[in-house]
C-alpha cells in the first residue's frame, strides 16, 4: 500500500469512522466473476476472477495501459523514453549506456527527441525502467485462489484481492521504502487497526491469511464507504459496485487514501461515474496525488490484461476476410 496511507490516516479513521449508515450494494453476487482455471505450474483447478468489462470498455486499447504492459515485459536493463500524459514511447535505451552519458549529452538527446516528435521545448520526457523482474505473474498467481477465498469469507468482492496481489508485491514478500509489507502491502498502523500483531517480535503482515483479512477489512470498512461518500458529495449516484470504474476508484483509495482521492476529484468535479472519471484522474495532480497515484489504476488494468492473456482468457481478435470484388464485366 502507498506511503500516503500512514499513521495519520489510520488515526483519523479511528477518530472519525465511516458512516455506519452507509448501505452496501447487495445487487450482485461477489462470486459472479469467479471462474475455475488451471494453475500455471501444477495444472490444478483454482479460482480466478475474470470480468469482460475491461474489453467491452476498450481498456486494452488505451495508450497508457498498453505502455505499462510493455514495461511489465521489459527487462530491467532497458528503459523507455516516453511522454507522461499519453505514455507515447519515443525511444528505447540501455540503462548502463544512458547512465554513462554526462548531463549535457543526456540533455541533447532529449532535445533531439523533442525536435523529432515536434514537442515543445519545455515538454517533459520520462525514462521508465523495465519491470519484468517485479511483475512475476506466475508467482503471484499461486496466491490468487487463497486471496480470492479469504476476501469472499469476509464478504468482500474478490476482484480486489486479485488486483492487489497482481501489482503490490507480485514477485516476493517485501517491504516498501515507506514501510508497507506483506502480500497486500499494509502499513503497520493499518494492520494494527484491523487486529494484526506488529511489534519487535512478530509481524503478522507476513501471514498471508491474516494480511488478507486486514486488507479485505480495509476495503470493506474504509475504502468502499469513503469512496461512496466522495461520490455522494459530487452528486454521483445510480451506479453498481461491480462496475469497473468504481472498483478502480476504490483501488485509488486503497493506494493513496480516500482524502487524497477526494481532493484530486474535486479539482475537476466529475458529474458522472464512468471510465472518463478514471481517465481524467490519470491526468490530475495535487500535492498528495502525483505520478504514483495517477499510474495506480493504469497498472491494475495492465496487470489484469497480462494475466488474462497468460491464462488464455483474452478474446481472440476477429479476422475480417473481405469478399473479393467481382471482375468487371467486359
Amino acid at each position: 500500500m502507498s506511503f500516503f496511507v500512514s499513521f495519520i490516516f489510520a488515526l483519523k479513521t479511528i477518530i472519525s469512522p465511516p458512516d455506519s449508515n452507509v448501505v452496501f450494494d447487495s445487487s450482485f453476487d461477489i462470486r459472479q466473476d469467479v471462474i475455475s482455471v488451471s494453475n500455471f505450474k501444477t495444472k490444478e483447478k483454482m479460482d480466478f476472477v475474470y470480468n469482460t468489462q475491461i474489453y467491452q470498455l476498450g481498456c486494452d486499447t488505451m495508450p497508457n495501459v498498453k505502455f505499462w504492459r510493455t514495461i511489465m515485459n521489459l527487462h530491467k536493463d532497458s528503459a523507455l523514453f516516453n511522454t507522461p500524459h499519453d505514455r507515447n514511447i519515443l525511444s528505447k535505451a540501455h540503462i548502463r549506456s544512458w547512465e554513462g552519458l554526462d548531463v549535457s549529452k543526456k540533455s541533447c538527446f532529449k532535445d533531439s527527441l523533442r525536435n523529432w516528435y515536434c514537442l515543445s521545448d519545455s515538454a517533459r520526457i520520462l525514462l521508465t525502467n523495465g519491470k519484468s523482474f517485479f511483475y512475476d505473474f506466475e508467482k503471484a498467481s499461486a496466491n490468487f485462489n487463497r486471496g480470492i477465498n479469504d476476501f469472499i469469507a469476509n464478504g468482500v468482492d474478490p476482484w480486489y484481492a486479485q488486483a492487489i496481489l497482481m501489482i503490490e508485491s507480485p514477485n516476493k514478500l517485501q517491504k516498501s521504502n515507506a514501510g508497507a509489507y506483506g502480500s497486500f502491502q499494509l502499513m503497520k498502523d493499518v494492520a494494527r487497526l484491523f487486529g494484526l500483531k506488529v511489534n519487535k517480535h512478530i509481524d503478522e503482515r507476513s501471514d498471508f491469511d491474516r494480511s488478507a483479512y486486514a486488507a479485505s477489512c480495509l476495503i470493506k470498512k474504509i475504502c468502499i464507504p469513503k469512496t461512496k461518500q466522495i461520490l455522494d458529495s459530487l452528486g454521483i449516484t445510480n451506479y453498481k459496485e461491480n462496475e469497473l470504474w468504481f472498483r478502480l476508484l476504490v483501488m485509488h483509495s486503497y493506494h493513496a487514501g480516500a482524502g487524497n482521492v477526494k481532493r484530486a476529484l474535486n479539482t475537476f468535479k466529475p458529474t458522472e461515474g464512468n471510465m472518463d472519471l478514471i481517465y481524467t484522474l490519470w491526468r490530475t495532480e495535487t500535492k498528495q496525488f502525483k505520478s504514483a497515484s495517477q499510474n495506480y489504476s493504469q497498472l491494475v488494468l495492465a496487470a489484469i490484461l497480462e494475466v488474462n492473456e497468460k491464462f488464455g482468457l483474452a478474446p481472440k481478435p476477429l479476422i475480417v476476410i473481405e469478399k473479393p470484388k467481382d471482375k468487371e464485366l467486359r
